[in-house]
């Protein structure tokens, strides 16, 4: 029995999953695998099963998970504690971020706090809110645009962060956007010269994120508080999927707004009414007892607001 197989097994126990283990350990599945069979030979019966795509912890894996949690936490403990007797003059920070969040905001922070920090390696990791949340285990800092929900790591902070606005696109030539042709200075100024009722984006098709993303959340709870049903023609991975489905004539889609700001004139934004529908962002500690300096410092350069 050795620590890594020890803190593979903490990986393991976490997800209840041998390949997203294996995802947040930056290993193979194989790697993985092999890992967890020379530990059950080592102690001579099974300490998982298989359920479905997942594993189930036995009596004895689940009791050897306390141990193997334990471990994997001190070393991480240690590992923070050498980062900050190193300072920032090297080190790597490790950052996750949900697509919107990845694709529009990440890339400005990072070429910030590069200018700042230009001997930190920087590693990001993408996916929808869900997909984040299930990797921070393997993350020094994470940013979702979802509800954070009740099942984070242990130890896991949550800092609320920014706001940012929903909102519905449509082609240029689409009804919801030819009713009012002129444009505001609000538009000229980054907001939504459009709005439309829920009542009224509900008599068409609409194109919808994946599951797991957070605007896909929002707006399925806008819906269902107005009593409304959808008329889901598509489901697409993304957002730049969204906005070409809908370029496509597919249907209405919902976007952040932060996604249109560099949007050429072939999609129109309309704001939801009567009131905007808005969602806070959140930045995520997956080891908020034991954060590096690297990471405390990212934080910090996020809740400055530079980008």
């Amino acid at each position: 029995m050795t620590p890594d197989q020890l803190i593979t097994f903490a990986a393991v126990a976490e997800h209840l999953n041998i390949s997203r283990a294996a995802v947040a350990l930056h290993l193979s599945q194989p790697a993985v695998s092999g890992q967890l069979r020379q530990l059950q030979e080592e102690f001579g019966e099974p300490l998982y099963q298989r359920d479905g795509r997942g594993i189930r912890l036995t009596p004895s894996g689940a009791q050897l998970a306390e141990y193997a949690q334990r471990l994997r936490d001190t070393y991480r403990q240690a590992h923070a504690y050498r980062d900050a007797l190193r300072g920032l003059e090297r080190g790597t920070l490790r950052v996750g971020a949900s697509t919107t969040l990845a694709s529009y905001l990440l890339p400005y922070l990072i070429a910030e706090f590069q200018r700042r920090f230009p001997e930190i390696a920087i590693q990001t990791a993408g996916g929808n809110t869900a997909d984040i949340v299930h990797s921070l285990g393997s993350l020094d800092i994470a940013m979702i645009e979802g509800p954070v929900g009740a099942d984070l790591p242990p130890g896991t902070g949550v800092h609320p962060w920014r706001e940012d606005e929903i909102v519905a696109i449509v082609p240029r030539e689409h009804p919801l956007a030819q009713r009012e042709s002129a444009r505001s200075e609000a538009a000229e100024a980054g907001a939504s010269a459009l709005s439309a009722t829920f009542d009224e984006l509900a008599a068409y098709p609409l194109v919808l994120r994946e599951e797991g993303s957070g605007v896909r959340q929002l707006v399925e709870r806008a819906f269902s508080r107005h009593g409304l049903p959808m008329r889901v023609a598509l489901e697409v991975a993304g957002v730049e999927g969204v906005k070409e489905a809908v370029r496509a004539g597919m249907g209405i889609g919902f976007v952040s707004a932060m996604s249109m700001r560099h949007e050429d004139n072939a999609l129109s934004r309309v704001s939801l009414g009567p009131a905007p529908l808005t969602r806070r962002f959140s930045i995520l500690m997956p080891h908020e007892n034991a954060p590096s300096r690297v990471a405390e410092r990212f934080l910090a350069l996020c809740l400055e607001g530079i980008a």
